[in-house]
C-alpha cells in the first residue's frame, strides 16, 4: 500500500493536472458510492470537512441525523486511467464519520478496521487473496444489459473461442495502471464467464481493491460495448460466479497457519481458525451470499459448496487447504460470491477465525469424498450441516448467531437484516415465469 502525506497529495494533484476528485465509500450492501468534488476543494477534503447527506444512502441514518463526513484514506489516492488526460480525475476511498468526529457505526469499512485492530492487539495480521469471477454479456439496442453471449468457451479457453479476451486484457492493463499486481486472468467454466486474480494484501487493502476491481471491470466492459455483472447466478444450468477468499494469518514475521511437523502441514492455529469459520458459516451466509439469487449458485454440481465441511484438497466442501505450504499455507473459504460487501465478509471471516482460536475449537475430520454425491441421510449420519438453501433461511441463521450480530454492531445488524427479510418477502410474493409455465395451463 502506498504511503502518502497531505503534501504528497497536493503535489501529485498539481503535477498530474487533476481537476476533479471522487470521494468513494461503500454502503451497507456493498454498493460503491461517490461524491465528485472539484480540485479547488482539496484543502477541505484533506481536512476531513467534506459533508454529505447520509439519510439518502440505504442502510445509513434517518433524516433527523443525516449529516455525515467523509475522511479520505490518503494511501488510496489513485488517478482514474480512463478519464480525460486533460483535466484528470482521481479518487480516494473514504471512511464515514459523524459530525462529532467519531466513526459512523454504519460504515462497513469501520467494522473491518475494528476487528483488524483487535487482531493487531493479539499480535496477528490477516492477508487475503480473492478470486473474483464475473460474466460479460451483450447489451440491447438501448444499452441495457442482457444475458446474451455469442461465445461457447469454457475453462481456460483462448480466442477465437474466448470472445471476451480483449476486454479482459484491457481490464488487466487498467488495473495494473492503478497499482494492482495481477497474478492471472482466464476464461472460467461457463460461457462468457471470466476470472482475474490479483495478489494478496492486508485485509483492508484487499477489500478496497475488490471495490475498485468491480468499478474497473464494469467501466472497461462498457467501453467494449459489453455489460459486466457480478450477479452470482445470471444463467441457469451453468456455474455461477464466486469470490473465493484465500486467508493467511501472520504474527512475529511468520505464517501462523504453517507447521511442518503436522501430517497436513498446518498449525493448531489453522485448525482452530477453520473450526471458527465452520461454527459461524451458516450465520455468515446472509453476508457472504446476500441475494435471493446467491442461493441458486449454492446447489450441488456447479463447483460451489453446499455443506459445512473442509478438506485438504477436495474442492467440493466449504473450506479447502490449497497445496502450497510454508509461507504459502492458507485457507480457501469458498462460499462468498462477488455481490457481497467485501468489508463485512472479511470482518466476519477474521472474527469467526479468531473466535475459534480464542476458544481452541477443533474442526471435525476433513472429508475426502465429493460432497455433491453424498445423500442428505449420509450427511446427517456424518454430522455435517448444510449451508442455508435460501435467503430466508440465511436470515434465520444470522439472527441465531449473536456473536456475528455483535461483530457488525446493532446498527448494521438491524438495518441489514430488515432489508434482507424484506427482499426475501418480496421474492416469495412474486409470481415467476416458471410458475406460470408450470401451472397456468394445467390448473
Amino acid at each position: 500500500m502506498k504511503k502518502y502525506t497531505k503534501q504528497d497529495i497536493l503535489e501529485l494533484v498539481e503535477d498530474q493536472d487533476v481537476r476533479f476528485l471522487r470521494l468513494q465509500f461503500t454502503d451497507v450492501f456493498g454498493m460503491l458510492k461517490n461524491i465528485a468534488v472539484p480540485v479547488s476543494q482539496l484543502d477541505r477534503i484533506l481536512d476531513n470537512k467534506c459533508m454529505f447527506d447520509g439519510s439518502s444512502i440505504e442502510g445509513f441514518v434517518r433524516i433527523e441525523e443525516s449529516d455525515m463526513y467523509l475522511y479520505p484514506e490518503l494511501s488510496s489516492f489513485e488517478i482514474l486511467p480512463w478519464r480525460q488526460q486533460n483535466g484528470k480525475v482521481a479518487r480516494f476511498m473514504c471512511d464515514v464519520y459523524r459530525p462529532e468526529g467519531i466513526p459512523f457505526e454504519g460504515d462497513s469499512r469501520h467494522v473491518l478496521k475494528k476487528i483488524l485492530e483487535k487482531a493487531a492487539r493479539m499480535g496477528y495480521s490477516m492477508d487475503v487473496g480473492p478470486e473474483c469471477e464475473f460474466f460479460l454479456f451483450h447489451t440491447d439496442d438501448n444499452g441495457q444489459p442482457t444475458t446474451i453471449t455469442h461465445e461457447k468457451a469454457g475453462y481456460f479457453d483462448v480466442s477465437p473461442l474466448d470472445l471476451g479476451e480483449n476486454a479482459r486484457r484491457d481490464i488487466v492493463l487498467t488495473l495494473e495502471e492503478m497499482g494492482f499486481e495481477i497474478e492471472a486472468s482466464h476464461h472460467e467454466v461457463a460461457p462468457a464467464q471470466h476470472e482475474v486474480d490479483f495478489k494478496y494484501d492486508n485485509a483492508l487493502a484487499t477489500a478496497d481493491k475488490i471495490m475498485t476491481f468491480k468499478m474497473v471491470v464494469k467501466t472497461v466492459a462498457k467501453r467494449h460495448g459489453l455489460h459486466a455483472t457480478f450477479m452470482p447466478k445470471p444463467v441457469e444450468g451453468v456455474d455461477g460466479s464466486g469470490m473465493h477468499i484465500n486467508i493467511s494469518l501472520s504474527g512475529h514475521g511468520k505464517n501462523l497457519f504453517s507447521d511442518k511437523s503436522d501430517p497436513m502441514g498446518i498449525s493448531q492455529d489453522c485448525y482452530h481458525f477453520i473450526a471458527g469459520l465452520m461454527k459461524h458459516a451458516r450465520g455468515m451466509s446472509v453476508i457472504t451470499n446476500p441475494l435471493v439469487n446467491s442461493y441458486k449458485r449454492l446447489v450441488p454440481g456447479y463447483e460451489a459448496p453446499v455443506t459445512v465441511a473442509w478438506s485438504s484438497m477436495n474442492r467440493s466442501p466449504l473450506i479447502r487447504i490449497p497445496a502450497s505450504r510454508g509461507r504459502g499455507t492458507r485457507i480457501e473459504f469458498r462460499s462468498p460470491d462477488p455481490s457481497a460487501n467485501p468489508y463485512l465478509v472479511l470482518a466476519l471471516c477474521l472474527a469467526a477465525g479468531l473466535d475459534g482460536m480464542e476458544k481452541s475449537l477443533q474442526p471435525p475430520e476433513p472429508v475426502g469424498s465429493n460432497m455433491y454425491q453424498i445423500t442428505s441421510g449420509e450427511l446427517k449420519e456424518m454430522g455435517i450441516e448444510k449451508l442455508p438453501q435460501t435467503l430466508g433461511e440465511a436470515c434465520d441463521a444470522f439472527e441465531e448467531d449473536p456473536f456475528l450480530m455483535d461483530v457488525l454492531g446493532p446498527h448494521i445488524a438491524r438495518k441489514y437484516l430488515e432489508a434482507k427479510r424484506l427482499e426475501w418477502k418480496e421474492y416469495c410474493q412474486t409470481v415467476s415465469k416458471w410458475e406460470l409455465d408450470s401451472y397456468l395451463y394445467k390448473y
